[in-house]
């Protein structure tokens, strides 16, 4: 029996490998090809709309229409900087917001307006929509709207922006109109920094060239997020991986927990591209999931790692959930202070965890290391921020956060503890 276990393990292993290898190739693939800059011929056939715009705060419908004068609004500017980007996915041609522009501390209804001279000639004519933009926005041609991101009214339902793409009405060509963009922003806790309605200009094309630009844009996002889809795959793979090795396995209170927490992870992680890519979870769910699912990742860990090391420790079991109370209680009552303690305190207990597995724990290697990258990826701000570990990288010019590459790092290796388990003190067992 034991042969057969040896073998089982072998294969599991090489097939964690192999998929390893063919994901993160994929991956790699996909970031080059988002990466790439709009084709050249395609941005030289299109004008980017950006420059100076008419802007005005406050919300009235009758600023659509091209008769509503303008001439007390005031302006604000949407040339990027050569080379600028967001600092998330990597989006091109990024403009600071209107908090920069003259309206720091502003959340609410904002309108942007401009004059567009649509060039004469036999062509249908599009409007590619601002690819970031806070929080959500309508946009109008001559008073018509033609669609938008979200809903902006009485009661906002704000989404993630995605690339969106608007007809101009036939008979555009050859004229004049007005463009008016309507945005919605929601209330920031903090300062808010260079948020704000626009970050990037509307692009003005024809068709066809409209929609290879807007394929790019396309590629673009679905790059910039295509990390949280794939992780959260993963982490369910191994899921599965650890419901299939349980019975068999020498670490099965580990597991259960670990499942649990891995579970977690995975819809968490997922939110960034469902977001992202569509408009099924508006932006105050995601931002509410994302205050609060981490607490009961950070337990669930805790008690995981707890029985990896027999017998579990009742008071660690305890402190975890006291923590547990602690980050909630501080998040709903909005006691930086309390939150702040909690989180230390949790980086305390996962140190104390570790020490424990080091000194007496099976696979005294592999299983800190992988505790210490659930460590991290949780608490960077505490523990990465102060050395200067940046937040994001941007290869092939797509933001990659150091939380996924983090991930990256420990989901094969957890893989190949949960593999490991099966050929431990319980074999016995498992060989009867």
């Amino acid at each position: 029996m034991r042969m057969a276990i040896d073998t089982t393990q072998r294969r599991l292993l090489l097939g964690i490998l192999l998929a390893t290898v063919l994901t993160l190739a994929l991956l790699i693939a996909d970031l080059a090809r988002g990466g790439r800059a709009d084709p050249p011929a395609l941005r030289a056939a299109a004008t980017l709309l950006d420059g100076s715009w008419r802007f005005r705060t406050g919300d009235d419908p009758r600023w659509a229409d091209p008769r509503t004068g303008d001439g007390g609004w005031g302006t604000i500017d949407l040339t990027a900087r050569p080379g600028s980007h967001d600092g998330d996915v990597g989006l091109p041609d990024y403009v600071g917001g209107w908090m920069t522009q003259g309206h720091a501390g502003y959340s609410g209804h904002a309108w942007y307006r401009r004059a567009v001279d649509v060039p004469a000639g036999g062509a249908s004519w599009d409007i590619l929509g601002p690819t970031l933009v806070e929080d959500g926005y309508e946009l109008y041609w001559n008073g018509q709207l033609l669609g938008g991101s979200g809903r902006i009214g009485e009661h906002p339902r704000v989404v993630g922006t995605r690339p969106l793409r608007f007809a101009l009405p036939a008979g555009a060509a050859g004229t004049r109109g007005v463009l008016a963009i309507r945005t919605f922003m929601l209330p920031r806790p903090g300062p808010g920094g260079d948020a704000g309605g626009l970050h990037a200009a509307p692009i003005l094309a024809p068709r066809p060239v409209a929609d290879g630009l807007h394929r790019a844009q396309w590629e673009r996002t679905i790059a910039g997020y295509v990390v949280d889809a794939v992780e959260p795959l993963a982490m369910l793979a191994l899921v599965g991986l650890i419901l299939w090795c349980r019975p068999r396995s020498s670490q099965r209170g580990f597991l259960a927990f670990a499942g649990i927490a891995l579970a977690l992870m995975a819809a968490r992680r997922f939110n960034n591209a469902l977001v992202a890519w569509t408009d099924m979870m508006d932006l105050p769910t995601y931002s509410l999931l994302a205050k609060y699912m981490w607490m009961p990742m950070v337990t669930a860990w805790a008690l995981a790692w707890n029985r990896w090391h027999k017998p579990a420790w009742r008071i660690l079991d305890g402190a975890a959930l006291a923590i547990l109370a602690a980050q909630v209680a501080g998040a709903t009552a909005h006691l930086a202070s309390l939150a702040s303690i909690s989180r230390w305190g949790s980086i305390a207990l996962f140190v104390l965890i570790g020490t424990r597995i080091v000194r007496g724990g099976p696979m005294r290697v592999l299983a800190p290391i992988a505790l210490a990258l659930i460590t991290v990826c949780f608490f960077g701000d505490e523990l990465l921020d102060p050395i200067g570990v940046p937040g994001i990288w941007f290869p092939f010019g797509i933001g990659v956060s150091r939380t996924q590459y983090l991930y990256a790092a420990l989901i094969p290796l957890l893989a190949v503890l949960v593999v490991r388990t099966l050929d431990g003190p319980d074999r016995a067992a498992v060989r009867a």
